[in-house]
């Protein structure tokens, strides 16, 4: 044996050393495992094999999901191999829509912690003690996942479960993009719930106080900043799911300081930037001879506009041009300068024409913003009713209409209502998958905005380029590089690229975010050939 070797019983138990059944004679002799094992010695190929007709023979798909997660704690390799060989298949059920499930379900199926970091805002003094032992078995941290789990998706406030959104988001990182999984750290920060049913709940095994709020919260969130930028200098900071108002606040208090990036913020507005520019190929229109109204103005609504707003911007439009583009829709309607309560991002959206103010019914405001783009991030199912939807119909031929809250069950419209609605006209994407539609002789495949299609892509170029920040610039390469992948001279072609394509998008996008972030001098990694770096920092899952 080599000196430190982990041999006999341990190596079973480390998910990144552990072969199971894949371990060949003379490393079973090495390693003392003679005796802990079945005779048979499987090549990776068959250990996949055999792992898929079990998950096969599941049929709800949490119970695939949480036999993956037994997978992914004793043999990470395996987990890799077969979620890489079955990708269209599997990400649907590590990440959303079922992650909600294990999200919702952490405290009662708790078996393993998924080596994450556990963090407890009530002892700041503790944080480099977790991430240095959360970290010990890694390479090194080239990406945190971080969450708070106050707005885990479409399902609200989940506490500590929301370390499975940590947990899942960086498996589709390796999956998508090729990120080493022995360089990247999932992290759950712990200020407790406001969610009365996990307080009240026995078996919930997070802290069951109110969360902390204010200065006091922000002071932690600066406390693990330092610490985690002192331990990792060139860590990407992935924030996800954290509330409205802190998601904001955090982002725009670091985003010119360390490498950070808010998926729900500005990854779910990429994502709406590149349907915009598909959208404007197929209307034959450019984003600036557009309308936008979002029907939705928390975190994810007011991250598309700013996105929107900056891809106005860049043909040209000034900022305040660019604003008068947008209109926003929140739960008191339509938002204009004569609501009080706004956010400071609702704020700078605010219309303040006198006669919008008090519209509420989204018929009324289809009919005085006359919008061609409808973008749904309210999470209220069926707000887009028929009547809403064939309002569209009576200023645009091909109206866009993108209904993307998650999950399904939240979505303002199905995409079959939608193509049936407009004689097959609509231009629409969703946030979860969505089956094709058949109508009147034709297939229309529908488009996700999977953020899976962006951030593993942007996180890598973001690795490969060892970026400072992470700018506007390259935000909307990402958005560019997702945009063009798609042939969309067919009726019924999707807007955004199948999840099939997610390692082609994720290579793509690394690429342009490379590049971009060269251009913008943040590269601080000298590169003479950005294909080839990405390319020689793609992980993939095989035995050494």
């Amino acid at each position: 044996m080599e000196k430190n070797e982990t041999y006999g019983k341990n190596v079973l138990t480390e998910p990144f050393i552990n072969k199971g059944t894949a371990f060949t004679d003379e490393e079973r002799t090495r390693l003392h495992l003679h005796g802990l094992l079945p005779a048979a010695v499987e090549t990776l190929s068959e250990q996949v094999n055999r792992a898929y007709k079990k998950l096969s023979a599941l049929t709800e798909n949490y119970a695939k999901n949480q036999y993956l997660m037994s997978i992914y704690n004793s043999n990470r390799t395996l987990y890799y191999a077969i979620v890489g060989a079955y990708t269209e298949e599997l990400l649907p059920v590590i990440y959303t829509p079922t992650i909600a499930d294990a999200v919702t379900h952490f405290s009662r199926d708790f078996v393993l912690p998924h080596d994450a970091a556990y963090l407890d805002t009530a002892h700041p003094e503790r944080i480099e003690e977790a991430l240095k032992s959360a970290a010990a078995s890694l390479d090194a941290v080239d990406v945190m996942v971080i969450t708070d789990g106050e707005g885990v998706l479409g399902i609200g406030d989940w506490g500590v479960g929301g370390v499975m959104i940590s947990v899942g988001k960086l498996a589709v990182y390796t999956v998508a993009s090729g990120l080493d999984p022995r360089r990247v750290l999932p992290v759950v920060i712990d200020n407790g719930t406001a969610n009365p049913e996990l307080l009240a709940d026995p078996d919930y095994i997070g802290k069951k106080v109110e969360r902390k709020t204010g200065g006091e919260y922000l002071a932690y969130i600066d406390e693990f900043v330092k610490v985690a930028s002192q331990l990792f200098p060139d860590v990407l900071f992935h924030w996800e799911d954290f509330g409205r108002g802190n998601a904001a606040t955090i982002l725009e208090t670091y985003q010119d300081k360390i490498t950070t990036f808010n998926d729900d913020i500005q990854g779910t507005g990429i994502m709406m930037a590149a349907a915009v520019y598909a959208v404007a190929e197929v209307t034959e229109k450019t984003i600036d001879a557009h309308r936008y109204l979002l029907f939705g103005g928390g975190t994810a609504g007011i991250g598309i506009a700013d996105q929107i707003r900056c891809e106005l911007m860049l043909t040209g439009l000034t900022e305040s041009e660019a604003y008068d583009k947008i209109y926003i829709v929140d739960r008191f309607g339509l938002v204009t300068q004569s609501l009080s309560a706004l956010t400071e991002g609702q704020k700078r959206y605010a219309r303040r024409e006198s006669l919008l103010a008090g519209l509420s019914v989204l018929t009324e405001i289809i009919e005085a913003v006359k919008p061609s783009v409808l973008i749904g991030c309210s999470g209220q199912p069926g707000a887009f009713t028929e009547e809403a939807v064939r309002k569209m119909l009576d200023f645009n031929e091909r109206p866009a209409i993108l209904p993307i809250s998650n999950p399904t069950k939240l979505c303002e419209a199905t995409a079959e209502d939608l193509i049936k609605w407009t004689n097959g006209k609509a231009l629409v994407v969703t946030g979860s998958p969505s089956s094709p539609v058949f109508f009147e002789g034709h297939t229309y495949v529908i488009g996700q905005a999977n953020n899976a299609l962006l951030y593993p892509g942007l996180g890598l170029g973001i690795v490969v380029a060892k970026a400072s920040t992470v700018t506007e610039n390259m935000l909307s390469k990402a958005a560019g590089a997702i945009s063009s992948l798609q042939d969309l001279s067919q009726l019924g072609a999707p807007i955004l690229p199948p999840l099939k394509f997610v390692r082609e998008a994720s290579r793509y996008v690394a690429q342009a975010v490379v590049q971009a972030a060269i251009d913008d001098g943040v590269a601080t990694r000298k590169i003479q050939d950005v294909q080839k770096a990405v390319e020689q920092e793609i992980w993939s899952p095989r035995y050494d």
